[in-house]
């Protein structure tokens, strides 16, 4: 059995039984069109209408971020100058509790041979710490 090819709704219309049959296709045109409502402009202005489509315009944190380092960057907003605010050596000294001493003395540890291999261990050394 041979199928006939497929007919668009235009095509249908033109040449289809009923009389009417361009007229119910654009009814059901224009009712799809309604479906799901009037979308209301995202903006007043044509000219942004695109860029808020695309979520511009919108602080994602990145843009905060951005933001914060061009501030910090900027000389308008004064901060508080470093070399003023910091300590200067003779204050920082003077408040130090610091006593300098010698550095214990310890003896290493570490085991340098071992008992299982003969007197021709790699390992083995001298038993003193590697300072003295």
């Amino acid at each position: 059995m041979e199928r006939e090819p497929e007919q668009s709704f235009d095509e249908l219309a033109e040449h289809g039984d009923e009389p009417n049959a361009r007229d119910e296709a654009e009814a059901a045109a224009n009712e799809a069109s309604r479906i799901g409502g009037d979308v209301p402009p995202e903006s007043d202005d044509p000219a942004f209408e695109a860029v808020e489509q695309g979520g511009g315009g919108e602080a994602e944190g990145f843009e905060q971020a951005e933001a914060d380092l061009i501030e910090g960057a900027s000389h308008g907003d004064p901060q508080p100058d470093p070399a003023q605010t910091a300590f200067t050596d003779e204050t920082e000294s003077e408040s130090s509790t610091f006593v300098g001493g010698e550095p214990d003395e310890v003896d290493p540890t570490e085991v340098t041979s071992d008992p299982r291999e003969g007197s021709d261990d790699p390992g083995e050394g001298p038993g003193i710490a590697a300072d003295r």
